[in-house]
């Protein structure tokens, strides 16, 4: 299983991807969430509203995940991919049940 963490400018943004992998039966899962983002930009620290997407998936899923989020954005984000060192049983088999591995 991975889990996939997407910084995103808009709701509406993280809605579009999360309906496409959920669609395309790339994730079993998504959710998002406001969050305030602080980041360096020259020699300013800036502070700016950004939703957080994260995409519940099988190893393996990083080009499909990556092409989604490219269609949607036009701009630089991050896109990190975490593996959970544990999981629970139950969770696993829904996400083999729909979104099997590919």
């Amino acid at each position: 299983m991975k889990i996939f963490y997407v910084t995103l400018n808009t709701i509406d943004e993280a809605r579009c991807i999360a309906r496409a992998a959920l669609e395309q039966r790339i994730a079993v899962c998504c959710n998002w969430f406001p969050i305030t983002c602080a980041y360096r930009w020259g020699e300013e620290i800036k502070e700016e509203p950004e939703v957080v997407l994260l995409i519940k998936t099988q190893d393996g899923r990083r080009a499909s995940i990556e092409a989604i989020v490219g269609g949607v954005v036009d701009y630089v984000n991050c896109v990190v991919e975490l593996a959970p060192s544990s999981v629970n049983a139950a969770f696993l088999d829904w996400l083999d049940r729909d979104a099997p591995a590919g």
